[in-house]
């Protein structure tokens, strides 16, 4: 086999001197958008475990199927920039990548399976380091204190354990701020990294960042945390659960909801049911279990993505700002059952109010839900006061889920004849 030198800096680029070299119990990362902090730490995993041949890697994230799109891709994608791409074998059943040289294995487990984490062995060498992505998702800390103990045992000289996480800082009441941003350890290293340290965003990438609120670009650019003051939903919460026993409940209700993008703001669709809550005249408990999110969609990309989820027959309430794209993507492109919400005056606020009663469950699986339940605000006036207003960001999700429940509004039922 012939050696082959590249350059490390040129691939890596700057902004990460210290993570690199860091050797601490703890290397947690937060970052907006593009800061490079989930690439630099795919290729560090690579690099490193070529480098300590007795080595293993754990790689986590809330739910296990969420790993093949992501960390999965991005550690191929690493191997491929660093060039070694064909001393490594990557499969996906079982979902694993192994340094073909040695041995070593790099292992995907979710917290959705916590025997799967607790009982982990490796083959060869030691497990030494652990990566959680998007480590925000993550709600309970005794869930990472969990995975922190399974790295435990003697490693060999010059070796060394070491738990990476990388998130986007959504809210400050997050137990990550206190565990490791507002006290210091010196068996922890705790960055904040931006998108003006990745030299290689074009400058229409960089552009992007410009054009933003100052509110989105604190927290999306410059990797701030969110304030989590003036929420408009306290009410809801991160649950596992399975649909389709939801589904058998008595006056369940299925909500569809469709709120259009355009080129920077995504088009966000929802899916949720609805079921009574019991000794209410009209509250409900809303279990979102699905969602698409994303911007730059055409009507027609709007229309395949409904379809590839599966609810082309259901009926779907959209924006009624545009109704010639909902005429489209009923008449042109087959979602019949697609129709216009009711706007008038006050609707939103009606509508919001009417959330705000229910309670809210949103499924691990729905990311951006819960991103935009966690930063949806009021507005405040000049002296700080807030105002019955929402401010228009993160709402997206929302405003469909706002649709979506419209006729829920209307409903008035009894629960002990549901219950019979």
């Amino acid at each position: 086999m012939s050696d082959k030198v590249i350059s490390l800096k040129s691939i890596i680029g700057k902004g990460y001197k210290e993570f690199w070299r860091f050797k601490g119990r703890y290397r947690v990362v937060k970052g907006g958008r593009g800061s490079k902090k989930s690439t630099t730490a795919a290729l560090w995993i690579i690099h490193n475990m070529m480098k300590y041949p007795l080595a293993n890697t754990l790689v986590i994230r809330r739910t296990f199927n969420t790993h093949k799109d992501s960390t999965y891709s991005q550690l191929k994608w690493a191997a491929y920039r660093l060039e070694v791409s064909h001393l490594w074998d990557f499969k996906k059943s079982p979902l694993e990548i192994t340094y073909k040289p040695t041995g070593q294995k790099i292992l995907f487990r979710g917290l959705d399976d916590p025997m799967s984490i607790t009982s982990i062995t490796v083959d060869r060498g030691f497990l030494c380091w652990a990566w959680m992505e998007e480590a925000y998702q993550i709600q309970k800390e005794d869930d990472f204190d969990k995975i922190d103990m399974s790295i435990r045992g003697e490693l060999p000289e010059g070796y060394f354990k070491q738990i990476t996480l990388t998130f986007n800082p959504w809210s400050d009441k997050h137990w990550l701020k206190k565990r490791f941003f507002d006290t210091e350890d010196d068996r922890t290293l705790a960055l904040t990294t931006t998108y003006r340290c990745n030299e290689f965003l074009g400058e229409d990438d960089r552009r992007q960042f410009e054009l933003m609120s100052p509110r989105r670009k604190r927290i999306e650019g410059d990797g701030e945390w969110g304030i989590a003051e003036g929420l408009i939903y306290e009410n809801w919460r991160v649950e596992d659960f399975d649909i389709s026993k939801i589904r058998k409940a008595k006056g369940s209700e299925s909500c569809f909801g469709l709120d259009f993008g355009y080129t920077n703001d995504p088009s966000a669709f929802i899916a949720s049911l609805a079921i009574p809550i019991e000794g209410s005249k009209n509250r409900w408990k809303i279990y979102i279990f699905d969602e698409f999110y994303k911007p730059s969609l055409s009507n027609r990309e709007i229309a395949e993505n409904i379809k590839y989820k599966g609810y082309a027959k259901e009926k779907i309430i959209a924006d009624s700002a545009e109704p010639k794209s909902i005429d489209e993507i009923k008449g042109v492109h087959g979602i019949r059952r697609l129709e216009a919400a009711e706007k008038g005056k006050d609707s939103v606020m009606a509508g919001i109010q009417f959330l705000q009663d229910c309670e809210i469950i949103v499924h691990p699986n729905c990311v951006n839900a819960e991103v935009e339940l966690s930063n949806y605000t009021f507005k405040q006036d000049k002296e700080g006061n807030w105002l019955n207003e929402p401010i228009d960001e993160y709402n997206h999700l929302l405003d469909a889920l706002r649709y979506s429940t419209e006729k829920l509004k209307k409903r008035r039922f009894n629960i002990s004849a549901l219950s019979n």
